[in-house]
């Protein structure tokens, strides 16, 4: 049980604490409702981008890095498809420096070309690194554009191309800072030994007198029920073939997704995993095998996916994970595996509240899916499902016209260029 009080402040800002009294380490969250999915069409990899300009030095701070380490601090963040989270730990004593460091970038960047420019060639080089030139690294630039044909989930968070970050101007990164980084679209969250009373005051006097925009934001587009199957042939100079499935789920806040996340588990969590006894270990027609659900604020993604060994034929390899997945759709999971999963996830559970950073992040990013306090709830949500609700949701879902096929077909380094066909 995370115990925790929070406060608003009159600009909208959301301020939680939760006090830790084991530790002398304070952490600091500060989750922006703002991602890959906010972008415009045309100019994506926006929200990426700014993970990297927001340390590039604010109005009153030339360098972020050096205060908070002078303060005994590290950092770090992160962009998704949903949100940009921010994250900090030093000496509890020192708490009120990550206020200012955090208050100051949130009134206003020290924006300026030359960062820009230095930010847009970093960004760009990464797309380069981690993404076109690196074995399988274009695998979601594929899938998210199959499996999404009107939501802003179609790109990736670094973005559908480069060209998009190499012509971003600077007014375009000033009013994408002004639209999504004020008070009223940030949660900040603080663990440690700290009294809330405290911290609200200090939340007050750093953060209480930025305004917040009061425009509108656009309306994201619904994706469509998908009708018909979709399928691609991406053939690429890498050393195995790998196969992934993609099916549409209930987004993250809805009911219909903690049966699917449990059916990920019986499909591909642990060593004792239908599909890795099965067909890694057993048949060998992988050599790793997973399944996952994408956790999307808006209806994301339920994969399964396969590296193949290189004897394996790719239908072989499909028709191999479509049996497990129509036993799920047909035969309920039995009572000890259905036991077993949910050990495991409430295991999962608890190791992510095991320190002040996991507990920070977790309640910031459950207030920002509708209720901190769920952060709580959840296992008594996994825990109520019986066998027949994950019988019923693998129905549902495990359906050929709902299914997005990507077969990444290794093909000779020699002789063949990198290409992609799409299938009827």
């Amino acid at each position: 049980m995370v115990e925790f009080e929070k406060h608003t402040l009159p600009n909208g800002l959301r301020v939680i604490v939760h006090r830790d009294e084991t530790t002398p380490i304070a952490a600091v969250n500060l989750l922006y409702g703002v991602g890959a999915r906010d972008e415009d069409p045309d100019k994506t990899g926006f929200a990426h981008l700014f993970e990297h300009l927001m340390f590039e030095g604010s109005v009153n701070v030339k360098d972020f890095d050096h205060q908070l380490q002078n303060a005994g601090g590290e950092n770090n963040a992160f962009t998704t498809n949903d949100i940009t989270n921010y994250y900090l730990t030093l000496p509890v004593e020192n708490l009120e420096t990550a206020f200012w460091l955090e208050s100051d970038r949130m009134k206003g960047l020290a924006f300026s070309e030359e960062k820009l420019r230095i930010q847009k060639n970093v960004v760009t080089e990464e797309f380069r690194q981690s993404f076109l030139n690196q074995p399988y690294g274009d695998l979601w630039l594929l899938l998210r554009p199959l499996a999404y044909k009107v939501h802003p989930y179609q790109w990736a968070t670094i973005g559908k191309n480069i060209q998009h970050i190499q012509d971003t101007s600077l007014q375009d990164v000033k009013d994408f800072f002004r639209k999504y980084y004020h008070p009223a679209n940030a949660i900040l969250t603080v663990v440690g030994n700290v009294e809330a009373r405290e911290v609200f005051a200090m939340a007050e006097k750093w953060f209480g007198e930025i305004q917040a925009f009061n425009g509108q934001r656009k309306k994201l587009p619904r994706e469509p029920e998908q009708k018909e199957e979709r399928r691609l042939v991406a053939e690429r100079q890498v050393p195995f073939s790998q196969i992934y499935i993609a099916f549409h789920m209930a987004p993250r806040n809805h009911p219909e997704f903690f049966p699917a996340d449990l059916l990920s588990d019986v499909l591909a969590n642990g060593n004792s995993s239908r599909l890795l006894q099965d067909l890694v270990k057993k048949q060998r027609i992988f050599s790793e095998a997973n399944a996952y659900v994408s956790g999307s604020l808006d209806k994301g993604l339920f994969v399964v996916t396969g590296k193949l060994h290189p004897e394996t034929p790719l239908e072989k390899a499909e028709e191999a994970l479509w049996k497990h997945l129509d036993t799920l759709a047909n035969q309920e999971v039995g009572e000890e595996e259905l036991q077993k999963v949910k050990n495991k996830f409430e295991a999962s559970h608890v190791f992510s509240e095991s320190n002040v950073l996991g507990k920070a992040m977790n309640l910031a990013y459950y207030e920002f899916i509708g209720d901190a306090d769920f952060l709580n709830r959840q296992i008594d949500q996994y825990w109520s499902l019986e066998a027949g609700d994950l019988q019923k949701t693998a129905a549902s879902l495990f359906r050929k016209e709902k299914a997005n096929t990507l077969y990444y077909k290794a093909v000779d380094y020699e002789t063949t260029d990198k290409k992609s066909k799409e299938e009827a």
